[in-house]
């Protein structure tokens, strides 16, 4: 009688890539996941496979910052080189690349900064360009996470007009300003060096902003919608899968891992069960797919 299945198709493993060849290093805030260089990605993207992956999304890990982002859609990029290294050895594994300027600029922001502001229409240009390269590299879909108004509208263009039309855009449409990030900003080296991101990302105390931000992305040409953080916003999952068409997509952020392995290590939880129950509940709820760093294990215990 049960009502809800979780599926290998329900999950996305994030992976984070960093420059260089035959590197692997540990992300000791996010006990488990590592970042790697695009050639040993592809020795953890086959275990992925083996346990039954069938997608993941690529977050860029960049010693080249600046204050103009310009190595965000270098040809030389190290998400570049893993998609096309990716695609090559596994042409079926589906490709999705994290579209945002944080890990490439000098002050950690999601766009370009002047003065203390961020100016949302010059991002823009910079933000299309990465998706660009993405595409040209062989990526399936792109997720633009940069919470600048306008920019799926602006990325839709730049690829119909260089005939992209079949990349796909998984919009970051309601990304709550949360402080279950932390981690990730560890991961990725992308924390703000000043200030913080509530001047583009959503108030977490806002449910009705999340339908406006999300009905308005799929105007501008969105194929999916992502809420972000999935645990605490559950809610939201729920009203946008009753209200919208296009497929939810829940990403269950590095805090939540992270809170779960430390319980787990302190053995105050069984680590499978409050996963599965964790992933289920997600689901639930109403999200399609669920992007999680417990992916690979929950793909190994539900086989």
């Amino acid at each position: 009688m049960c009502e809800t299945h979780l599926t290998a198709y329900d999950l996305l493993q994030p992976f984070f890539i960093i420059e260089g060849k035959n590197k692997k290093e540990a992300v000791i805030s996010m006990p488990g996941i590592n970042r790697f260089s695009p050639d040993l990605l592809l020795k953890n993207i086959e275990t992925y496979i083996h346990c039954g992956g069938r997608g993941g999304i690529f977050f860029g890990v960049s010693n080249h910052k600046d204050n103009s982002g310009k190595y965000a859609y270098a040809s030389d990029s190290p998400v570049v080189k893993a998609i096309k290294a990716v695609k090559k050895h596994f042409p079926d594994f589906w490709v999705i690349t994290d579209v945002c300027l944080c890990a490439y600029m000098s002050h950690g922001h999601c766009g370009i900064v002047e003065g203390n502001k961020i100016n949302n229409d010059k991002t823009l240009p910079i933000l299309s360009q990465m998706a660009l390269a993405h595409a040209g590299a062989g990526a399936d879909m792109v997720a633009p996470s940069d919470m600048m108004d306008f920019r799926v509208a602006a990325i839709r263009q730049a690829l119909n007009k260089d005939h992209f039309e079949d990349v796909g855009i998984l919009s970051y449409a309601v990304k709550y300003a949360s402080a279950y990030y932390g981690p990730f900003r560890d991961a990725a080296h992308s924390a703000a060096k000043f200030g913080d991101r509530k001047t583009y990302q959503m108030d977490c105390a806002n449910s009705r902003e999340a339908l406006k931000e999300a009905r308005r992305d799929i105007e501008e040409g969105a194929d999916m919608i992502m809420v972000k953080p999935a645990l605490a916003y559950l809610d939201i999952v729920a009203m946008l899968r009753h209200e919208l068409p296009l497929p939810i997509v829940a990403y269950n952020v590095s805090g939540e891992y992270s809170m779960v392995k430390a319980a787990a290590q302190k053995g105050w939880v069984d680590e499978k069960s409050i996963v599965l129950e964790t992933l289920t509940a997600i689901k639930r709820a109403g999200a399609d797919i669920i992007i999680s760093y417990h992916a690979q294990d929950a793909l190994k215990w539900l086989r």
